[in-house]
């Protein structure tokens, strides 16, 4: 089974440290591909709604090239905006999930609410957009921006980590949240060691979107062709793409 888990921003390092967290929790017969967009084909974060335009792109262009390559299993869109989702949809017929979107399905498997802690907080209202979409809004009791920008956890250092857990500890405690969710990708490296110590269920989008999309490939289940999904006009509009 091939996996390939798309991060649409332009970082390689950021990249190879989602493509390390989602190789542990992928089974031994899962090859996983970690790709992202070339700089300049790419947002070098997603912190806007400008960046998360060019992000969608990006995805969209990630997996036509690995449909050129012979195509995959399933398909991970590692941001927390879920970024080009329904289009990603539209293009192949295996599962695509996003990770905000397996990340709250995990939780709420996991415990009756949870409290979501992300990056800056211009972020939440894209993450509050989420939430309604995957009707999560009444098991959601807290929303925290941590003020961490994306790629200062290329290397999350501890006053990064110290800073997370204090948010974790706030949402837990103060707001009574069963379960946590990291709302970045580049967090997923801190999931074990936040669990540790806040003493509830940490989650990773990056593992849960993982977890989900093979288990969907496994059962055959892919992305239905009926209607809003189904294969988009045959035109090509990359040349209006291009900034």
């Amino acid at each position: 089974m091939r996996i390939t888990l798309i991060n649409p921003n332009t970082s390689r390092a950021m990249t190879d440290k989602i493509g390390r967290a989602a190789r542990e929790v992928a089974g031994p017969d899962v090859e996983l591909a970690a790709v992202c967009p070339d700089p300049g084909r790419g947002p070098e974060a997603v912190e806007s709604h400008v960046d998360e335009a060019y992000a969608a792109v990006a995805v969209i262009e990630a997996i036509r090239a690995d449909l050129a390559a012979g195509g995959s299993d399933g398909y991970v869109i590692a941001c927390f905006g879920d970024p080009g989702l329904d289009a990603a949809r539209e293009l192949v017929d295996v599962p695509v999930i996003g990770i905000a979107e397996a990340a709250m399905h995990v939780a709420a498997l996991a415990g009756r609410s949870f409290g979501i802690v992300t990056t800056l907080s211009r972020t939440l209202g894209r993450a509050r957009d989420l939430l309604a979409r995957y009707e999560y809004e009444r098991a959601c009791v807290a929303a925290y921006g941590s003020g961490i920008p994306v790629l200062d956890l290329e290397d999350a250092g501890s006053a990064a980590f110290a800073e997370i857990l204090a948010w974790c500890e706030r949402a837990v405690g103060e707001d009574g949240a069963d379960a946590i969710v990291l709302g970045c990708a580049g967090m997923a490296d801190l999931c074990h060691r936040l669990e540790e110590r806040v003493g509830v269920p940490v989650v990773d989008g990056v593992a849960a979107a993982v977890g989900l999309v093979t288990a969907m490939a496994r059962m055959g289940v892919g992305v239905s062709k009926r209607d809003e999904y189904a294969a988009p006009a045959a035109r090509d509009l990359r040349d209006t793409w291009r900034r």
